[in-house]
């Protein structure tokens, strides 16, 4: 067992899925990530292996057919999958938020629909909030959703939906204005739709249209789509909840439990870009030594595990803290912060190490510096977690004047 990140205080339980795990990462996911990841093909084995291993349900209850873990299991198993291959780390996050939406926010009728589907893997989730216009600006969605008998009907488009095309329950954030007058904060006339679609590209359902993959630069792999409503009619008992106007609340409480696993992504791939950097300078060889032995190259091994060290530590604390029941949108921010830069950094610090190997297909850590990027701006951009984590603690320490 590496050195680096260790978790403290585990119980036998949590210390051996990470085991099974980390072993399926290494056995069969490092070994074909990168050739997967240049063809950009979906890892259709791997998803079903990890469906085998019951990843899909880990923190669904036990009574809808889950594992019924903590935040922390997740996050540390995250963690892992990431260090085989971030992409296949998104393709578990995006469904767990769904579950865990529902877990929280649903109607009891919802949860026993969705959730023993969701835990076996065969109902696969997605999330939509961000629209082409406004980024991180989520009170300006134009999407809308207006009441027609037993039905609403959705209009609007989409963008940047992890999952679009392989989910089969997409929850799409809304404006949804009845009983919230004009003038109104714009959060409160917001709803989380849950829309069940077919898997696929073009019109998968009446009124949905998946145009296609958005190509990307790297997080290859897994589909990242737009999602275009026209007259989408969903019946009312699909409103998570069972009420209109609080799909903003809904869609924080999941995107909080998404910003620790982003961190938890960050640590993974560092870990992963650290292995291959000291690695790597133990083999290669310069003025007659391996390069590890060059002080220029061990401080940087230094720095790296430094950071790769902070960043997991500051991770487990915020999955603890939700897990706990307390607020943990300061904690969260912090550590999807950190992580993220942390990560970007000890990422361009081992592609310095390959020297003019970094910048080859060949090698694993041309594939890491093109992912670690999308941890900057997924689940709300590094500006946007210092204004939460800003704002958070002027509540925290109030002048007294």
């Amino acid at each position: 067992m590496a050195r680096l990140a260790q978790t403290h205080g585990l119980t036998d339980v949590q210390q051996e899925i990470l085991s099974t795990v980390r072993d399926f990462v290494d056995k069969e996911i490092i070994p074909v990530a990168t050739e997967l990841e240049h063809r950009d093909e979906y890892p259709q084995e791997i998803v079903d292996g990890l469906k085998e291993l019951g990843v899909f349900g880990l923190m669904i209850p036990e009574e809808y057919g889950g594992l019924g873990e903590s935040l922390l299991t997740y996050a540390l198993c995250v963690e892992e999958i990431a260090r085989g291959w971030m992409s296949v780390s998104g393709i578990i996050n995006t469904h767990f938020i769904v579950a865990y939406m529902l877990k929280q926010h649903g109607t009891q009728e919802q949860k026993d629909t969705f959730l023993p589907r969701m835990a076996a893997g065969e109902v696969r989730g997605a999330f939509s909030m961000s629209e082409p216009a406004l980024g991180s600006d989520v009170s300006a969605i134009t999407s809308k959703a207006v009441k027609d008998g037993d039905e609403y009907v959705l209009n609007g488009q989409k963008m940047w939906l992890t999952n679009g095309g392989t989910s089969t329950l997409v929850a799409v954030l809304v404006r949804s204005d009845e009983g919230h007058p004009e003038g109104s904060a714009p959060h409160k006339s917001m709803t989380t739709f849950l829309v069940e679609k077919e898997p696929g590209f073009g019109e998968v359902r009446p009124g949905l249209t998946i145009p296609g993959k958005i190509d990307k630069m790297g997080y290859k792999g897994v589909d990242t789509t737009e999602l275009i409503m026209d007259g989408l009619r969903i019946p009312a008992n699909r409103v998570l909840g069972g009420v209109t106007g609080r799909g903003f609340y809904q869609m924080m409480d999941g995107v909080e439990v998404g910003r620790v696993n982003v961190a938890a992504r960050g640590c993974g791939v560092a870990q992963r870009a650290f292995e291959l950097g000291i690695s790597y300078a133990q083999q290669r060889h310069t003025f007659g030594k391996p390069i590890a032995q060059h002080q220029a190259i061990q401080f940087k091994l230094a720095e790296m595990a430094t950071k790769v060290e902070a960043a997991h530590a500051m991770m487990v604390n915020a999955a603890r803290k939700k897990d706990s029941g307390e607020r943990n949108d300061l904690e969260a921010g912090m550590a999807k912060y950190l992580a993220s830069e942390y990560c970007k950094e000890v990422v361009e610090d081992a592609f310095r190490i390959h020297g003019g190997y970094g910048f080859s297909k060949e090698y694993e850590i041309e594939r890491l510096y093109r992912e670690a990027p999308m941890l900057l701006i997924g689940e709300g951009t590094a500006e946007i977690q210092k204004m939460i984590i800003g704002r958070r603690l002027l509540e925290e320490y109030r002048f007294q004047g």
